[in-house]
C-alpha cells in the first residue's frame, strides 16, 4: 500500500524554473499560463501597486509568481496575480504570511462551478491566512472586479468599467480605474 507523502515548501523550490504552483491539500498544484488580457491585467495592477508604494513606502508592490508561504490546514502556500505585502523581506526565499491585499485575475479557465468552488475556497484560505482584501478580476464580466474584504467576507463591493476601484483597508488610499485592466 502506497503511502502518501505531503508536499513541503521545499518541493515549491525544487519546481522547474518558470513554473507557478501552490501547495493546496498536501499536494503541489502547478497552475497554467495565463493568456494576454488576465496576464495584462495582472501587470497593470502590480504597475499601479508599484507607484503607491513609491509613494507610501507602507509596503511592497509584489507581481505575479511570487511565493507566499502560510501554515493552513489545507494550505501551505499562494501565488497571487498581484498583491501588496507588509512583511518582513526574505531575500531570494518566499514571503512569510499572506499578502494583505491579493489580486487574482480569471483565466480561461476560471469559470464554471467547479472553478466557482474553488475561487471561493481559495478566498476564504486568503482571509484565513491574514489577508485583509482579496480581488477577484472577471475580464470577461460586467462586474469586473469584486472586492472581498476580511470584514464582510460574503458581501463584495463591484466595480465596472468607468469606475474606480480600491482595497481599502489593507491598501489605504489606493485607487486604480477598471479601465487601465483592458490597455
Amino acid at each position: 500500500m502506497a503511502t502518501h507523502v505531503p508536499a513541503t515548501i521545499e518541493d515549491l523550490y525544487q519546481m522547474p524554473k518558470h513554473t507557478k504552483a501552490e501547495i493546496i491539500d498536501g499536494a503541489v498544484v502547478a497552475m497554467s499560463p495565463t493568456g494576454f488580457w488576465p496576464s495584462r491585467a495582472s501587470g497593470e495592477i502590480y504597475a499601479s501597486l508599484r507607484d503607491y508604494e513609491r509613494q507610501t513606502k507602507a509596503g511592497y508592490a509584489i507581481p505575479d509568481n511570487a511565493g507566499f508561504i502560510v501554515n493552513l490546514p489545507n494550505r501551505l502556500s499562494f501565488s497571487p496575480d498581484a498583491a501588496f505585502y507588509t512583511g518582513p523581506l526574505t531575500g531570494m526565499k518566499f514571503l512569510e504570511g499572506a499578502p494583505v491585499f491579493a489580486a487574482e485575475v480569471r483565466s480561461a479557465g476560471d469559470y464554471g462551478p467547479q472553478a466557482e468552488r474553488e475561487i471561493v475556497q481559495k478566498r476564504a484560505d486568503y482571509f484565513a491566512a491574514g489577508a485583509l482584501v482579496v480581488w477577484d478580476v472577471d475580464l470577461l464580466g460586467e462586474d469586473v472586479v469584486r472586492v472581498y474584504r476580511l470584514n464582510e467576507p460574503d458581501k463584495p463591493v463591484v466595480y465596472r468599467r468607468d469606475e474606480l476601484t480600491e482595497a481599502e483597508p489593507a491598501v489605504p488610499g489606493w485607487t486604480m480605474a477598471v479601465n487601465d485592466l483592458f490597455t
